[in-house]
């Protein structure tokens, strides 16, 4: 199984307290929570796609958080990882550490990135029934106003029209999901798990 998860900042106090008001009474707290709910669904031999942003601790903190954290890591390099520029870090724990890669889950193309990528490798595609045959995840953005950007550019981008190569008028995908942790309480979820928590949520903002 494969999993996905952005932004945790794992001992990055600020956050909790501020940008992302996390709620939790401490760090300390914030931490334990999050490595519990990541172990509770996360098997040893499962993979793991941190999509940036994993840790603000220091080398000895984070060293010993991705030795407790379950599941073969995977790490797409934010703006806040320190892993290539400090040795002093457990860098050969994670399988690999890129700031950008294309996988394939499930006969669909993931193209993964710590920032969001608007025109993205392979948007157009679909499957013969007309679903996505890829999505771009990222992460960066948390709950902020640019995250309010992201979702304006993709319904509009939905709700235009182009001629496809038949000459027919259709709509043009657009399949961006931010993979934030706390959109998912911190639990590192599958693609179609993403799939179904964007679909809610938006749901809920429209609502709302």
């Amino acid at each position: 199984m494969r999993y996905y998860i952005a932004d945790c900042h794992f001992f990055h106090g600020a956050l909790n307290e501020r940008m992302d008001n996390r709620g939790f009474e401490s760090t300390e707290a914030m931490n334990e929570y999050m490595l519990d709910k990541w172990n509770q669904k996360v098997r040893p031999q499962d993979e793991v796609v941190i999509l940036g942003d994993l840790s603000w601790g220091k080398p000895e903190e984070t060293n010993e958080l991705i030795r407790r954290l379950h599941g073969k890591l995977y790490l797409i390099l934010g703006n806040h990882d320190r892993f290539l520029t400090n040795k002093a870090y457990r860098a050969s724990r994670f399988i690999w550490i890129k700031p950008y890669e294309e996988m394939h889950d499930n006969r669909r193309k993931v193209v993964l990135c710590h920032f969001p990528i608007m025109c993205y490798n392979g948007q157009y595609r679909m499957d013969d029934k007309g679903n996505p045959r890829t999505y771009m995840l990222y992460g960066h953005v948390h709950d902020t106003f640019d995250q309010r950007l992201m979702e304006q550019f993709q319904e509009i981008t939905r709700n235009s029209v182009r001629h496809n190569m038949n000459g027919e008028q259709v709509h043009i995908p657009c399949n961006m999901i931010n993979c934030f942790c706390k959109y998912s309480d911190y639990e590192p979820l599958t693609l179609d798990e993403w799939i179904e928590c964007d679909r809610k949520r938006r749901m809920q903002e429209s609502i709302s």
